[in-house]
């Protein structure tokens, strides 16, 4: 290993109006609405909005600032006191496959015939105008429209007295893309860690079982290896199961960091030695420590891992010489102090078009191989410190990882 200690180098369109059917205009002159009808505070038609109105008159200061029903990224379908939809818009016409023009004036269960998940009609289920008077909605439930494609709606009932009669249903209509892509993130999680597990959890069995059958063949250096090899791929079995985790503490926003004093130069140096320890030629790592140095507060586990990870990566996929470099950082949020460092090699680098998903569950290099979990953690991990981590070319053509992290000092020491 090499160490130095000299500076680093440097369209929209108006919605068309509701048909008022003419006893409910009738009864209720100022329920009159549009398609596109002003939004009131509960995000149905405004009341007072007359048949001539549209949304989001600038003029207007209940107008949401200009918001029209069709520029909502959700669908909104909005029926009135008499359940005839008044307003439906472009989103809802696009999940439901139903034009907004033919919807509108339908009576709320013809507009969106929904049915659970066991054929059931759902407004007849629910019945929001005949049911309990202390209802006020429906939360969001996956539904399914005519043909058995899935929807997640949700619904409000707006009353003008908390046990009064409704007076509009509010509908909100999502497709159900975003929570698929969900869902297939985490069974590709799941399908990657039993197939990480099942080798190692083989290796143990195998072993352990030769072992209880076979005790009495084999020498002392023979069991010897054989629980070597056990014990390896235990430790292999408790590192996955430490990154899955982590993957859900840093997912559900709960990844601890308990801070303390870190010597960052010291722990580069502990993990340059395991590699040369391992068999790598120390000619290989290039440490340069850039003097002055802040002091640094961080979890010291989290930052083994951080380099243990960073280094790991270069080795297994980088060439040449894997430079480590610790300095102070130049730039920090709110004017902080901070430690820099960096980690490059000189193999082929990352693709450009690739970098933008190095941090991405699952995303492994050219070469196979680990979960791909590695990287997407270290960045929880780096920002849960409140630093900082990107990746780019380094100088001699391999990639290069650089990360930092803010001092840190706790409040009550600063």
């Amino acid at each position: 290993m090499t160490v130095g200690t000299d500076s680093p180098a440097d369209a929209r369109s108006s919605a068309p109006h509701a048909q008022e059917p003419p006893e409910a205009a009738a009864d209720a002159p100022e329920e009159s609405g549009s398609a596109a009808g002003r939004p009131g505070a509960d995000g149905g038609p405004r009341e007072g909005a007359g048949p001539g109105d549209t949304a989001g008159d600038p003029g207007d200061g209940d107008a949401f600032a200009g918001v029209l029903p069709d520029d909502l990224p959700d669908g909104l379908v909005v029926a009135d006191e008499t359940g005839r939809v008044v307003t439906f818009n472009a989103a809802a016409s696009r999940i439901t496959a139903v034009p907004g023009e033919r919807a509108l004036g339908l009576p709320l269960d013809l507009a969106l015939p929904l049915e659970d998940l066991k054929g059931r009609r759902w407004w007849a289920l629910t019945d929001p105008y005949g049911g309990l008077a202390t209802r006020r909605g429906q939360p969001e439930r996956n539904l399914l429209l005519p043909g058995g494609r899935e929807v997640l709606v949700s619904a409000r009932y707006v009353r003008e007295h908390p046990t009064g009669p409704v007076r509009r249903v509010v509908v909100c209509l999502r497709g159900t893309e975003a929570r698929r892509r969900t869902e297939r993130s985490h069974a590709e999680l799941i399908a990657t860690v039993a197939h990480e597990l099942r080798s190692p959890l083989t290796s143990v069995k195998g072993f352990t079982a030769t072992l209880l059958g076979k005790w009495d063949r084999f020498n002392d250096e023979q069991k010897r290896l054989m629980l070597e090899t056990v014990d390896a791929d235990a430790g292999r079995i408790k590192r996955l199961i430490a990154e899955l985790l982590d993957i859900s503490r840093i997912d559900s926003g709960r990844l601890e960091v308990r801070r303390q004093p870190v010597d960052i130069a010291a722990a580069v140096g502990r993990h340059v030695q395991v590699h040369t320890t391992g068999g790598q030629s120390p000619d290989r790592f290039f440490v340069r420590i850039v003097p002055g140095l802040p002091a640094l507060w961080a979890d010291p586990d989290k930052i083994d891992q951080i380099l243990g990870n960073l280094l790991e990566n270069a080795v297994r996929h980088g060439e040449g010489t894997v430079t480590i470099e610790v300095a102070p950082a130049r730039t920090c949020a709110d004017g902080e102090e901070g430690t820099e460092v960096t980690v490059s090699d000189e193999g082929p680098g990352i693709p450009e078009e690739s970098m933008s998903r190095v941090f991405t569950r699952f995303w492994r290099g050219s070469k196979r191989g680990g979960t791909g979990l590695g990287l997407y953690i270290v960045k929880g991990v780096v920002e849960a410190h409140g630093g900082t981590i990107t990746v780019g070319r380094g100088p001699r053509g391999g990639a290069e990882f650089r990360f930092m992290l803010p001092v840190g000092t706790p409040a009550h020491l600063a």
